[in-house]
Formats: structure tokens, C-alpha cells, sequence
């Protein structure tokens, strides 16, 4: 495990992996149980994670990412896909989730529910799937950090054709939209990207305090 500043300053978006070393499980479980525990708003998870490892679904995936070479390379590509729609039932089931985990009634978080759907309801169809969407980027961070802190290498991809990544993953039928991934495992000696310095905005570049 590295320290926490000495893991961002060594990770970097891997372009090229070593496709002969795999994820332990218990190095799998890591990465997924920190997605897991990510925040997100009102706790609600509006989004769901998908974790590929089979050879033939990858290499089709590889071809909606335009032939990148981490599809196929990496241990495993994990797919970020939020709910296309955030609807009343998807509250009810959280609701339910909390009354379970803390022994609760559903009753008694009945004021919680009327909130979380009030605030919901507010919102057009584009911008709740706008909202899950950043609430599964949350996720992805929580991933990467860990992946960093681990020792293990990662590279977060936007690039791919998110409609053919739905038919793949058959996430229509779940009313999904894949909307990012990550591809995670070990950095090829080959990579030219892993001894480029990091480029980054000086701190008064990028901050403005207000003191």
C-alpha cells in the first residue's frame, strides 16, 4: 500500500497494460467494495457497475471503444452505468434498503421519502439522468483513488460508442445508460506514458481562496 500523495504522483491514465497479470480477487474486491462505498446524494446509488472479464465480450466492447487497446489488455473493465431514469420506485427501494439496515420502519422515513421525491420530481427526465450520472463519476473517483493507493493501475475511459456498450451489456433492459468505465490491472513496460511527468495547474492556477 502506498502513502496517499506518493500513490496520485505515481498513478496515471495506464494506455498500455500488461495482459499477463491479472487482479487478485482480493485486489478486485478492494477496488469494487470502494465504489461501493462512495458517496452519493441522499445515498441513493442511482447507478449500477459492471465488471467484465470474459475475453470474447471484451474484445466486442474494444470495438465500440475504437479499437483501444485497454479493452482487451487490461484485467478487467468496469463499466459505470446510471439509471436512465430516477423514479419513484427507485426511492421506495432505497427507502426499504434503510429500514432494513438500521431497523426502521418504512413509516418512519416517510418524510425522508416525500423529500427525496419532491426534489426528484422537480427535475426534467435529462436532468435527473444528468444527476445519476455524476453520482456514478463520484464512484469511479472513490475506484481510481484506491486503485492508486493499492499499487494498481487504471485508466478512466469516456471514449466509446455508449450505445453499443448498452446493447452489450444488455443495459436497455435494465433502464441503464453506460455513461464511463475504468479499466484496471498492470502497467506494460511498454506503456511510453508512465515515465511522462504529470501536467497540472499550479495551486494558484487552480484555486482561488477566500479567506
Amino acid at each position: 500500500m502506498k502513502e496517499i500523495h506518493e500513490a496520485y504522483a505515481w498513478r496515471y491514465a495506464t494506455k498500455r497494460f500488461d495482459a499477463t497479470r491479472k487482479l487478485s480477487k482480493e485486489q478486485l474486491d478492494k477496488l469494487l467494495s470502494a465504489a461501493q462505498m462512495a458517496p452519493s446524494s441522499y445515498g441513493l446509488q442511482p447507478f449500477e457497475i459492471m465488471v467484465v472479464e470474459k475475453d470474447d465480450l471484451r474484445k466486442q466492447l474494444q470495438e465500440a471503444a475504437y479499437g483501444q487497446p485497454q479493452l482487451t489488455e487490461a484485467s478487467h473493465v468496469i463499466v459505470f452505468a446510471a439509471n436512465k431514469k430516477v423514479h419513484e420506485a427507485l426511492i421506495d427501494s432505497f427507502v426499504q434498503r434503510v429500514a432494513k439496515t438500521r431497523g426502521q420502519s418504512t413509516e418512519s422515513l416517510q418524510d425522508f421519502r416525500n423529500m427525496m421525491v419532491g426534489s426528484v420530481s422537480g427535475k426534467t427526465e435529462q436532468e435527473r439522468f444528468q444527476w445519476a450520472a455524476r453520482q456514478a463519476y463520484i464512484a469511479l473517483g472513490f475506484l481510481l483513488s484506491t486503485a492508486a493507493i493499492e499499487g494498481i493501475d487504471a485508466c478512466p475511459m469516456e471514449g466509446f460508442n455508449n450505445a453499443e456498450f448498452d446493447k452489450l451489456l444488455n443495459l436497455e433492459q435494465k433502464g441503464l445508460h453506460s455513461v464511463v468505465m475504468a479499466t484496471v490491472g498492470f502497467r506494460s513496460t511498454d506503456d511510453k506514458y508512465a515515465a511522462l511527468s504529470k501536467v497540472r495547474k499550479t495551486v494558484d492556477e487552480l484555486y482561488t481562496f477566500y479567506k
